[in-house]
């Protein structure tokens, strides 16, 4: 009985209607402007206010309120309707299409056509609260995610168009995800297998880097062109690319960057701002050097890098992370503090709603209450990555052997 709950076939439709019930229940309406669940970069109302403005003949980025694509306007002002069921419906979809797609780089990664652990992996991630509060709040980082795990199972099936074309629209709605296109190339040119217990130099034909790059910017040409076109000029790429790397809105989120820019003096401002957009380039070809012998493990701890280091996160970019260490369960015996991790993670879950509260709505606190547990949040996720990165290195030594142990000099 509990093997056929545990069927992909079964997790994915029954976790799916879960969550069209709770939107049912009213939890959307609820959670729909929860900063720790949106940003104004994935706000579902300031998404409707682009289309009100979009629809009416009126420039959506004029007044520097509206941070949405182009692309999503016209596609929810022509092709989907922009009713609050219909999104619920479409959100939920979402998260069942990237279950799936995250239970396919599963299978390609052992290299079979199912097994006794593909619904664990889909529910690993459908019930994940990180993953599970952010689609009822409708914030379009969900959508993000289902994107960023199709581009991972085309790459792992050696689908390049259908991958890069999927990174491509998912660096247009988050410009981070360019920093993914170097561990997705190397996926592409060799394989998703688990290569992490035995170690070696990997050889790719290097001359078919250049036509997959090329390709990829072939794709983000289109789209930025389509976008351009949608919108009527080039106003659009400082309101939504921009946004990103120059940090206008300074609502408070779960991430590190709005209260430090807050109490930054506006003279070293431009600076800092290069600095922690910088800050996350230095990471890429580290690690796909490192892991080039498993590039898909590499394109994971960098999803977690830049999920606890972009500047406009919410919880469903670390709840990703955390979600795809189930495709790699050979590294569960290798992480040192799982307990601890799984313990911050648990206190920045009760401090960052608690001290939001205590913030915003009683009024009896103040901005460095949330920071605070920002700060464990942070620190949460710190400990995971540096654990995964840990496990990762640590497997292609094996097991200790009684009376012998392993020295880190």
């Amino acid at each position: 009985m509990s093997s056929t709950l545990l069927q992909v076939g079964v997790v994915i439709p029954a976790l799916t209607a879960l969550r069209l019930g709770a939107h049912l229940a009213g939890a959307s309406e609820l959670l729909l402007h929860d900063q720790q669940l949106t940003t104004p970069l994935t706000s579902y109302s300031q998404l409707q206010e682009g289309l009100y403005l979009f629809n009416h003949g009126i420039d959506p980025y004029n007044g520097g309120t509206v941070r949405h694509s182009p692309l999503l306007l016209a596609l929810f002002s022509s092709i989907l309707p922009s009713s609050r069921d219909v999104a619920a419906t479409l959100w939920a979809l979402c998260d069942a299409i990237a279950a799936w797609a995250l239970v396919q780089t599963w299978r390609a990664r052992q290299n079979v056509s199912s097994s006794s652990r593909d619904g664990l992996v889909a529910a690993m991630y459908l019930l994940n609260p990180y993953i599970f509060l952010p689609t009822l709040a409708l914030s379009t980082s969900s959508l993000e995610n289902a994107l960023l795990l199709l581009a991972v199972m085309f790459a792992s099936q050696k689908k390049a168009a259908a991958s890069l074309l999927s990174l491509a629209f998912l660096s247009h709605l988050s410009p981070n995800a360019l920093l993914l296109l170097p561990p997705l190339v190397l996926i592409l040119l060799t394989n998703p297998h688990s290569h992490l217990a035995s170690p070696q130099k990997i050889s790719f034909n290097a001359k078919k880097v250049a036509p997959l790059a090329a390709e990829f910017l072939l794709y983000t040409g289109v789209l930025t062109a389509a976008s351009t076109l949608v919108a009527g000029s080039w106003r659009w790429i400082p309101q939504t690319w921009g946004t990103w790397f120059t940090l206008p809105d300074l609502t408070p989120n779960v991430g590190l960057w709005w209260y430090f820019f807050t109490e930054m003096f506006d003279h070293f401002r431009s600076f800092f701002l290069v600095v922690f957009s910088i800050h996350l380039l230095i990471y890429v070809a580290p690690l796909c050097i490192k892991f080039q012998h498993d590039p898909l493990y590499a394109l994971f701890l960098l999803t977690g890098i830049i999920g606890a280091f972009k500047s406009y996160p919410t919880l469903a970019d670390p709840g990703l992370f955390l979600s795809m260490t189930s495709i790699f369960p050979e590294t569960f015996p290798y992480l040192r503090f799982p307990i601890v991790t799984s313990l911050l993670h648990l206190h920045s879950a009760l401090l960052l709603p608690l001290f939001h509260h205590l913030w915003l709505t009683q009024g009896t606190g103040n901005a460095n209450f949330y920071y605070a547990s920002t700060l464990v949040f942070a620190c949460s996720n710190g400990a995971a990555i540096l654990d995964a990165l840990w496990a990762g290195m640590r497997i292609a030594i094996g097991k200790d052997v009684d009376g012998y142990a392993v020295d880190q000099e």
